[in-house]
């Protein structure tokens, strides 16, 4: 073993001895087409209104769907319509954990809204925003809650227009509990750069497609 290393040493010592002795070998010219100037003026910068992510780093509440007339704001948003990192990582059922994934998640920030109809009606849509800066955590996030909504029984899906992936669904078999009334349940999911969009209704009575699907499209076409 030692021999073999002294050979590949000394064979290469050798190699520098010839090159050592050698002219150098002169480098062909660099060379490179002369490239053409543009004429004429530079494209003017999109306006606030035309530029998404401006829009997306104002106030995150103002893309929210407005509260339509005659309804009643819901009770438990939060009155500010923000929620922050706790507050979100409490709607879900491991809080704790889901409360460390969101850091690792690079959230930011998180506005919600949300309405009743009549006596027996809900809607709530939030608007989720991350950073963004190692990996794109709202296309994650869609991703994973239409996971969990495609293996819920007795559910039919579709396609949100202009959105990619985004898709709605609607529960055909209520949620029932002793003592209070059957609920059915609606919800959808998409994003847009780095906002995630979820949405739900929630009502004692069958919600159709066109219900869920005119509210998703118009969510998102503010996005």
């Amino acid at each position: 073993m030692g021999a073999a290393l002294l050979g590949v040493v000394a064979g290469t010592c050798t190699g520098y001895l010839i090159q050592a002795g050698r002219e150098p070998t002169k480098l062909p010219p660099l060379s490179q087409p002369t490239l053409a100037q543009s004429k004429g003026k530079a494209p003017e910068p999109l306006s606030a209104a035309q530029d998404r992510q401006v829009r997306a780093d104002g106030d995150l509440r103002k893309l929210l769907l407005k509260k339509p007339a005659g309804t009643k704001t819901a009770d438990w948003i939060p009155r500010d319509g923000w929620m922050n990192l706790a507050e979100f990582a409490e709607t879900y059922g491991k809080s704790g954990t889901m409360f460390n994934n969101l850091i690792t998640d690079e959230f930011r920030r998180a506005a919600v809204i949300g309405w009743q109809v009549g006596g027996h009606q809900t809607v709530e849509i939030r608007l989720i925003q991350f950073r963004q800066d190692e990996s794109l955590e709202a296309a994650d996030s869609s991703d994973n809650n239409q996971y969990w909504a495609d293996r819920k029984p007795d559910i039919d899906s579709w396609p949100i227009p202009g959105t990619g992936s985004g898709t709605a669904y609607v529960l055909h078999r209520p949620e029932t509990k002793a003592g209070f009334l059957p609920i059915y349940g609606a919800e959808a999911y998409a994003y847009r750069g780095d906002i995630a969009m979820e949405l739900w209704i929630y009502d004692t009575k069958p919600i159709t497609k066109s219900r869920i699907m005119d509210l998703a499209k118009r969510q998102m076409e503010r996005l």
